[in-house]
């Protein structure tokens, strides 16, 4: 029997296990062939919310999240989470209706150049021209998506090739299922890996920077095998975090650009600036995530891991490990074991000791602000009540700007791979909601928390509405300080000033939530946040905390050690130093 494109599609969508797409409505054709082959329609309410969603549902679920748009200013709409989701290496297939080939270049409605709008923020992009090989142009896509460095990817679809008969194609489509990623596990050359465990080994005082192509890969546990077996301390990237278990004794904790007063790692910025050998995994090695490429020696031996050899040396001349994580650390691992490890394991109990030492003082250093009774309320003294009440296979994610900075440094990872899911590809404003729904879309035993701004926040609450109506039931942290926190304090250490375009209008949130059908609670003094988080966290309902928070704290980040000492002064000399960090 002869089936259309739309059908070929879907057939193939399933057998790639796709269970639901972001939709709306378009391409109708489409929409209407997957759910008659029992993949749901997940409506949400803006295209870029949606992308967000998809991303955060792949870095969770290790599988591709698919999207589709109408053509024109909805497809624009997916420019910038797709551009998130290609720096942070996470897969994405974008369905895009496009118009018919008769009506291209002739002004057709909604008709736009999206090789053009697509092609800085897309690993592959396609228009399906010929009926005969839907089918193949799906696993084209996924492949392209899924395999080597993982990314997003594009196929356009005109209207009404989709309703057009599809016939089989002459290589049968089996029951592969191509949605899963890393698609391929390429591992290092055996002599290069040698190489490195001969300089580990040797080595008076290594460090391991961790990255979220850990996490991308599934390699948490292989990472804490070569912590374990070489004795070698690990810090980790903002996307990185949760690559150890942060209660593992070698475990430093969030570095990169946190290495401010009271920052997690702060008080073993010795163990990380002056390693002699530098093990970098999965990781960009950009600007926040070296500390504007000051967090390291630019004389120590760098060892990179990276599944895009592109990206070994980009910073760092590296001894180049191209191959995935996962692979390349257990064979890391093997090659450690074979090795003469007493010079390393000499060092162990000393250096646990050291760490354990370093986090009693980070302890004492923040313990004013954790347990502070100020109001509007720190923001620091509510990540200690969330971190308090987080559990191992808990999800929190956060939007970009201080949101990230208060989660990465003030909660704790207590489990090898606990996912924590922050924007830092290219860490814009709006995905701390969607994020948290696609996280929870992805494992719906998990509890998902999201840590957002009131500024983040105004971008995407329309998404209320979708994540009460699909049961979706997240519990949103809103950090209601009334302006763009971040914003404000970059201008005040660039330039001794502020713009006017920093604080809103008073926003009800709560109110907000209560008026899309989710629960909405206001917190406005510190003895409140316990109990109102407990209730949020057991509820089975989409939850909207509007906490009242101070909009004077400042994160642990290097730039704003004294901050508030030095604003308070009068006006002097500008620095330069600032806004690059938000």
């Amino acid at each position: 029997m002869s089936q259309t494109v739309a059908e070929n599609i879907a057939e193939a969508l399933a057998r790639h296990g796709v269970e639901f797409i972001f939709a709306q409505s378009n391409p109708t054709a489409l929409l209407l062939a997957v759910e008659s082959a029992g993949i749901r329609q997940l409506l949400y309410r803006t295209e870029n919310a949606a992308g967000a969603m998809s991303d955060a549902y792949s870095r969770v679920s290790g599988r591709i999240g698919v999207v589709a748009a109408q053509n024109g200013p909805a497809a624009t709409l997916m420019v910038a989470p797709m551009a998130e989701a290609l720096k942070a290496s996470v897969p994405m297939l974008v369905l895009v209706q496009d118009v018919p080939a008769a009506q291209r270049d002739r002004n057709a409605f909604q008709e736009l150049d999206h090789f053009a709008l697509f092609e800085g923020v897309s690993k592959w992009t396609r228009r399906l021209d010929d009926p005969d090989r839907a089918a193949e142009y799906i696993d084209l896509a996924m492949v392209a998506a899924n395999s080597g460095r993982p990314g997003p990817v594009v196929l356009l679809l005109a209207k009404d090739i989709l309703m057009r008969p599809s016939k089989d194609a002459s290589v049968k489509r089996r029951a592969l299922d191509l949605g899963a990623f890393p698609l391929d596990r390429p591992r290092p050359e055996k002599a290069r890996l040698q190489s490195a465990a001969e300089l580990i080994a040797r080595a008076a005082s290594p460090v391991i920077i961790a990255g979220g192509g850990v996490h991308n890969s599934g390699a948490a546990e292989e990472l804490t095998r070569v912590v374990d077996c070489a004795a070698v301390p690990v810090a980790t990237t903002n996307m990185g975090k949760g690559a150890i278990a942060e209660t593992h004794p070698l475990a430093l904790g969030v570095a990169g650009n946190l290495l401010g007063a009271g920052g997690p790692a702060t008080e073993f910025s010795e163990l990380i600036t002056k390693a002699d050998v530098v093990v970098l995994v999965g990781t960009r090695t950009n600007e926040n995530g070296t500390d504007g490429w000051t967090l390291t020696d630019p004389d120590a031996i760098y060892i990179h891991i990276d599944l895009d050899g592109q990206e070994i040396g980009r910073n760092y001349e590296s001894l180049r490990l191209v191959g995935d994580a996962r692979s390349a650390l257990a064979d890391l691992a093997e090659a450690l074991g074979a090795m003469d490890l007493t010079k390393r394991m000499s060092q162990a109990d000393g250096l646990k000791d050291k760490i354990a030492e370093g986090r009693l003082r980070r302890a004492k250093r923040i313990a004013d602000d954790v347990t502070s009774q100020q109001t509007p309320i720190l923001p620091q003294r509510l990540m200690a009540e969330l971190d308090a009440l987080i559990a191992s296979d808990d999800i929190v994610v956060a939007d970009a700007s201080y949101s990230s900075v208060w989660v990465t440094g003030y909660l704790t990872a207590r489990s090898v791979g606990q996912r924590f899911i922050t924007p830092r590809g290219l860490a814009g404003l709006g995905w701390g909601m969607p994020y948290a729904m696609g996280a929870k879309l992805a494992r719906p035993g998990a509890r998902a928390v999201a840590v957002v701004g009131d500024g983040g926040f105004a971008h995407v609450w329309g998404e209320i509405e979708m994540a009460v109506r699909e049961n979706i039931p997240v519990v949103i942290i809103v950090l209601n300080n009334g302006q763009l926190a971040m914003q404000k304090h970059g201008e005040q250490l660039g330039f001794d000033e502020t713009t006017t375009g920093i604080a809103f209008s008073p926003v009800d949130h709560a109110a907000v939530a209560r008026a899309a059908g989710a629960d909405g609670i206001r917190v406005e003094t510190p003895d409140e946040i316990g109990h109102v988080l407990s209730a949020a966290l057991a509820s089975p309902r989409v939850t909207i905390l509007d906490v009242i928070t101070s909009a004077d704290a400042y994160a642990p980040l290097r730039i704003f050690d004294n901050a508030a000492e030095r604003f308070a002064k009068p006006i002097g000399a500008r620095s330069e130093q600032g806004l690059s960090e938000i």
